[in-house]
């Protein structure tokens, strides 16, 4: 009997716990599969995806006079689509895409618009490589316009990621699984020999150095980040910051233009896979393989909470701007600062949308402020989660929450003493004037327009390069003065443990006390310190819904206005309607992603 109830078990509920959803409820309503929406290659058979790199998704909107200017690349295998994205409005047309690109002996592993210079008649591809190149494309014109890292002289490592830098037209970064990053310049050659470097700066477990060479040429700079794969970076809102997970397990965040390294954090266990940030810039949350998604203060540089709904890693992590909400009784009020005025109306341009429902938080107010922050994740595991950062979360014990946060926002944004050493190289190529600089070492609190359709945050304002020379000498002398204080804290060590006061850590000491050295990046002896707190110690979050809405693991997820947009690793692109955006009559039929009826 015992084994006949077992088998019905297995049968029954086993089905039932692995039928595909179609549609999920949320408090603002319910989300519902387009199945007319849905992108895939042409044929529309589900591709074999063993061995082959994931699924990646690109936005970009290119203005035209239609009013339909959405366009959509996806990577499948040795495969590269880029088609019109029709979004909630129309059916897909899979037979007719703009540009189809199949290569030989390497596969497409991510890509990334240039949204600045994206017309209805051109448009900038970057698409990195399972072998190391990286290539240049206007899929309009379907015309190549340069291969970068073509010999492989640079790196021979798979591209984990590659970006545009916010703002600049002609400047992007690339990961890659050798743990390097470098920033290129598309004007630049790469050379016809290995590049020589020279440092530049060096920190705990990282180190950044410029390329030496007669006459000017790619990589402009070269990062060494951790032990082992880059497996994701991205920029701030505001374009200051940048931020990368690893292998390794850490998170860190970078002054991007001054290089220096703002705060660092440990996963629970295994290598982090994922992370992006909220968007006012504040909060991090990254994902993995311990099967959690782990919220990070940018501000405190502490972890403040972990989400567990996961079943297996974590692919990707995003926040949703359009559900995102931090209200209070007047929304147009800042800090007090010049820099939140001046990052309002003089930073570099970002991508033209409408204006963001995020207001700003006076950290010093008295005044209620109701606060949530939505953010998803999606994994191995074929689910997607919904997550809601609230304000219990974020401010515990919200007049002490205030204070420390207030104190460590002074800490924080105060002028880097090491200077825009990056920023000037970025400057002297970029031949782009900067239009403001405001010295903080914290992202802009200038209120943060919403994403444009993309997989990458809306361009922003860099930092100038005024007074180089001093801001470099002064570097040095800060350099020396960290060295004397990381030696101090050496002989403390052991009073870094779990009784350790985070709240009242600031940014600078805490970077010191969680850059660890090689020789000791041994997960018991970060366990229950600030860099990887114990589970008791954090708040664990539940998520809103957790859905299994795919048969292959699940590589994409991109909130935008009207839908979100998932992708799973059989090369099925789908388009879920927000609440109120789509017509049941639009829906003649639910069908799952492997063509059954539910």
């Amino acid at each position: 009997m015992l084994l006949f109830i077992l088998k019905m078990a297995a049968e029954g509920g086993g089905k039932e716990l692995n039928e595909i959803k179609t549609q999920f409820n949320t408090r603002e309503g319910v989300y519902k599969l387009l199945t007319h929406s849905e992108y895939s290659r042409p044929n529309r058979v589900p591709f074999n995806s063993q061995g082959s790199n994931p699924v990646k998704v690109s936005f970009v909107n290119v203005n035209d006079q239609s009013g339909n200017g959405d366009r959509i690349c996806f990577n499948v295998g040795r495969e590269l689509y880029f088609y019109i994205y029709k979004g909630v409005r129309k059916a897909a047309d899979l037979s007719k895409p703009i540009d189809k690109r199949i290569y030989k002996g390497t596969q497409p592993t991510c890509h990334d618009f240039n949204h600045l210079t994206a017309t209805a008649d051109t448009v900038s591809l970057l698409v990195g490589f399972s072998a190391g190149q990286v290539q240049l494309i206007d899929p309009i014109k379907r015309e190549t316009s340069k291969l970068f890292n073509e010999e492989r002289l640079i790196d021979k490592s798979r591209v984990t990621c590659v970006k545009w830098v916010p703002g600049l037209e002609r400047l992007f970064l690339v990961a890659h699984s050798s743990g390097n990053m470098y920033l290129y310049n598309v004007e630049n050659t790469c050379g016809t020999t290995a590049p020589h470097y020279q440092l530049l700066k060096q920190g705990k477990n990282y180190s950044v150095h410029t390329c030496k060479s007669k006459s000017t040429r790619n990589p402009l700079l070269k990062w060494t980040v951790g032990e082992g794969a880059l497996n994701e970076f991205a920029f701030s809102p505001d374009g200051k910051f940048l931020a990368c997970v690893s292998q390794d397990g850490f998170l860190r965040v970078f002054n991007f233009d001054a290089v220096e390294l703002h705060g660092t954090m440990k996963s629970y266990f295994g290598g982090l896979l994922c992370m992006c940030w909220s968007p006012d810039g504040k909060y991090i949350v990254a994902g993995g393989e311990d099967d959690l998604v782990t919220v990070w203060s940018f501000v405190d540089c502490r972890v403040i909470a972990r989400g567990h709904g996961h079943k297996s890693w974590v692919s990707v992590v995003a926040f949703d701007h359009y559900t995102t909400s931090v209200e209070d009784a007047d929304p147009m009020e800042f800090n007090g600062s010049d820099e939140d005025f001046q990052g309002l109306h003089f930073g570099r341009d970002r991508a033209n949308s409408t204006q963001s429902r995020l207001s700003k938080r006076n950290s010093t107010d008295s005044r209620t402020v109701h606060t949530t922050y939505r953010f998803g994740s999606v994994g191995q595991d074929t689910q997607l989660c919904l997550w809601d950062l609230t304000e219990d979360i974020l401010f515990p014990h919200l007049p002490l929450s205030r204070t420390r946060t207030h104190t460590n926002v002074m800490n924080a944004t105060s002028p880097p003493a090491g200077g825009e050493v990056a920023g000037d190289i970025v400057n002297n190529v970029s031949n782009n004037p900067s239009t403001n600089d405001s010295g903080a070492n914290t992202p802009s609190n200038s209120l943060s327009s919403p994403l444009p359709r993309s997989n990458s945050l809306p361009h922003s304002p860099a930092m100038t390069a005024n007074n180089k020379s001093c801001a470099i000498a002064s570097g040095v002398s800060k350099f020396a003065t960290l060295s004397l204080h990381d030696r101090r804290e050496q002989h403390q060590e052991t009073d870094h443990k779990r009784n350790h006061s985070m709240g009242h850590i600031s940014s600078k000491s805490s970077d010191k006390l969680n850059m660890l050295t090689k020789s000791r990046t041994d997960p018991a002896k970060t366990l229950g310190t600030p860099l990887c707190p114990r589970m008791e110690d954090l708040p664990l979050l539940e998520p809103l819904i957790c859905k299994k809405i795919a048969h292959e693991r699940l590589t994409v997820l991109i909130f935008l206005e009207d839908c979100i947009v998932t992708a799973c690793q059989e090369g099925f692109i789908w388009t879920w309607a927000r609440p109120g955006k789509v017509g049941l009559s639009s829906q003649k039929q639910a069908v799952s992603p492997s063509g059954t009826i539910i």
